[in-house]
């Protein structure tokens, strides 16, 4: 009588329970929220002050549309490399320390297919945190703050002013939004993979969340000595100064290119640490 070997178990079963699985979790929906009040603040902070200080938030004051860019910005420094560090954490040290990350790497699923399942919903943390901010930045920044004045009353279809002086058009000023989204999206799967990396090797949650946030702090610091120059460039918070581009015209594509380029290598290298760490990783 010959064995018969258990079904594998298909992408879309595996995936949807690990988005369940998330989406479950009372503190995604709490870090959500929070990001979400964080642009709406912002607005009512400009709107009740008389003339913000020369900054990316001085561009705002009248001109609504540049919240998304400049919520984005702010919030990329801390509160978005946050809400996947707590992800990550959760993804794998956190089942290791009540004790189901056991039964995954024993169940027939295949550890390579455990590691994309687990990446996925901390990916998904990173959209959803990138989309409500972006979504709670364009209607604080248009109801509370609105158009240029100007631009309302003149007609002209104009709908952002940029740094340069220059109007967009709303497609051009949405187009101008989901670019820096999506940069801004590639950016956070980069720290996320990093942190999944960091969850491997540890069963305790806050251990990855102390890492992510220590090391971007760290590499703020060291981006700051002027005579540490030459590692700049490899620093992943060196360019994240580059969403404010997208409020340029013409557009300088330099920055987030580089700064994309920079994020993939590190995805790359956390990508690699995973694997190998849970391919040799005892049950």
């Amino acid at each position: 009588m010959t064995a018969t070997t258990a079904a594998p178990v298909s992408w879309a079963r595996l995936l949807g329970a690990e988005l369940r699985w998330v989406l479950r979790r009372p503190r995604t929906w709490v870090m959500l929220a929070l990001l979400a009040a964080v642009p709406v603040v912002m607005a009512l902070g400009i709107v009740l002050s008389d003339r913000p200080r020369r900054s990316l938030l001085s561009e705002v004051t009248g001109n609504g549309l540049s919240l998304p860019v400049a919520a984005l910005s702010i919030l990329l420094t801390l509160l978005l490399p946050l809400a996947v560090a707590v992800a990550a954490g959760d993804a794998i040290a956190g089942e290791d320390q009540q004790g189901t990350l056991r039964g995954l790497l024993l169940a027939p699923v295949g550890r390579l297919r455990l590691v994309v399942m687990k990446a996925f919903g901390v990916y998904v943390v990173a959209g959803l945190a990138v989309a409500v901010v972006t979504v709670s930045a364009v209607v604080a920044g248009w109801v509370m703050i609105g158009p240029p004045v100007v631009l309302a009353t003149a007609g002209d279809g104009g709908a952002l002013v940029t740094m340069s002086g220059t109007t967009l058009s709303l497609a051009d000023a949405a187009t101008r939004i989901a670019l820096v989204a999506g940069w801004t999206a590639v950016q956070l799967v980069a720290v996320g993979t990093v942190a999944l990396a960091i969850s491997s090797f540890t069963e305790h949650p806050v251990v990855v969340l102390s890492s992510v946030l220590g090391g971007v702090i760290l590499f703020g610091v060291l981006t700051a000595i002027p005579a540490l120059a030459p590692l700049h460039p490899w620093l992943i918070t060196t360019g994240w100064d580059a969403a404010a581009d997208v409020l340029r015209d013409p557009l300088p594509y330099g920055g987030l290119v580089r700064s994309s380029l920079v994020a993939g290598g590190y995805l790359a290298v956390g990508a690699a640490m995973l694997v190998v760490r849970m391919q040799r990783r005892d049950a």
